[in-house]
């Protein structure tokens, strides 16, 4: 599996990014999952719902199997939480994985960032950072896309990734 990194600050638009490169990657046939970082606690099922109560009862992985989709719940229970490696390894294998988050990983990333969060750029502590994704020119002549030009995006990474 190739891996690629969107990093940048909350509200930089790398999940829109990401949300407007599925389809592209999807038209080109490619196999593309995506590992989203949070910082905050997450809920994937409704309290009350029996795999929520299996859980609450204190069962150590929930799988909730429907007819279009399932999905596995791991508790950690006070266990540190798994490394980016060890997350990726849970994924079935495909063409690509967009990750997002993870900003201060060594991987291979594209900085996504907005001129007007007035937020530092990242590229120039981090040598992972391919290209910056942005509204506005970075400085430091690393390589530069325009956040809107989508057909660019997507073509760099295709070329960047090797999976044309």
């Amino acid at each position: 599996m190739k891996v690629l990194g969107l990093a940048g600050y909350s509200g930089s638009g790398k999940t829109t990014l990401i949300e407007r490169l599925l389809p592209r990657f999807a038209a080109d046939g490619l196999r593309v999952s995506v590992l989203k970082q949070s910082h905050h606690d997450v809920e994937v099922d409704q309290p009350g719902k029996d795999s929520w109560r299996h859980r609450q009862a204190g069962a150590h992985e929930v799988l909730l199997a429907a007819p279009g989709r399932w999905m596995l719940v791991h508790e950690l229970r006070g266990a540190p939480a798994p490394t980016l490696t060890e997350q990726l390894a849970c994924l079935s294998p495909c063409d690509l994985v967009l990750v997002e988050g993870f900003r201060h990983d060594a991987l291979t990333k594209l900085e996504v960032h907005r001129q007007t969060h007035g937020k530092p750029w990242l590229h120039p502590d981090d040598p992972h950072i391919l290209a910056v994704v942005s509204d506005t020119p970075p400085e430091g002549g690393i390589r530069h896309l325009s956040i809107d030009d989508i057909a660019a995006i997507h073509a760099f990474i295709l070329e960047t990734m090797e999976l044309t």
